[in-house]
């Protein structure tokens, strides 16, 4: 995954989504974290350098004095609409795991320049799926499989609800509200259980 930003809204109360997005697919996942740690981030992504070491610098920097990196960091989990990460380390040849907040583990990850995974059941269950190119599109294949679905059988009012929702979660994405789109989905996700 690549980190593709940091969005807020007058409405989060001071929390932002950290968007994480596939780098070989069209999902994204948003996570919400806090201000500090979003502000961990942002100086990092930007190159920007504090006075005095922050706490993920302070925590590289004792890392690194114990002759250990960080290989990766894996999101594995989802409970509850709370993420679980761990980060793995090398200690000279030594394969260490450490549970953390995924905000936490990404802060860290880009100190050491890691790779970030999310778990292909996160996805399924949490990531939304963002729009595809207009060049990707075959446009009239699409819309002749989607006029032959909609003919195939009338639709319900739980059908039009849900494409509503779906709507929604669109325009959400491409008006990038992730804390909107993660509501939306949740309610998506409910309808279809």
């Amino acid at each position: 995954m690549d980190i593709l930003g940091l969005s807020t809204s007058p409405s989060s109360g001071g929390a932002y989504a950290l968007i994480l997005n596939e780098t070989e697919g069209n999902r994204r996942l948003p996570i919400i974290i806090g201000t500090f740690e979003a502000q961990a981030i942002a100086l990092e992504l930007e190159h920007i350098k504090p006075p005095r070491p922050m706490t993920h610098d302070l925590l590289r920097n004792v890392i690194q004095s114990f002759n250990t990196f960080v290989k990766q960091i894996t999101i594995h989990e989802l409970k509850e609409g709370t993420f679980y990460a761990k980060v793995s380390y090398d200690n000279d040849g030594q394969s260490i795991d450490q549970d953390a907040r995924p905000s936490d583990a990404i802060a860290l990850a880009i100190r050491f320049n890691a790779p970030i995974y999310v778990s292909k059941m996160i996805l399924d269950e949490a990531g939304i799926i963002s729009e595809p190119k207009p060049e990707d599109i075959d446009e009239p294949s699409v819309m002749k499989e989607e006029e032959e679905e909609k003919s195939a059988r009338p639709e319900s009012a739980s059908d039009a609800q849900l494409r509503r929702l779906e709507k929604s979660l669109t325009k959400a994405v491409a008006e990038e509200d992730y804390e909107n789109a993660a509501r939306i989905r949740d309610e998506i996700r409910k309808m279809k259980e």
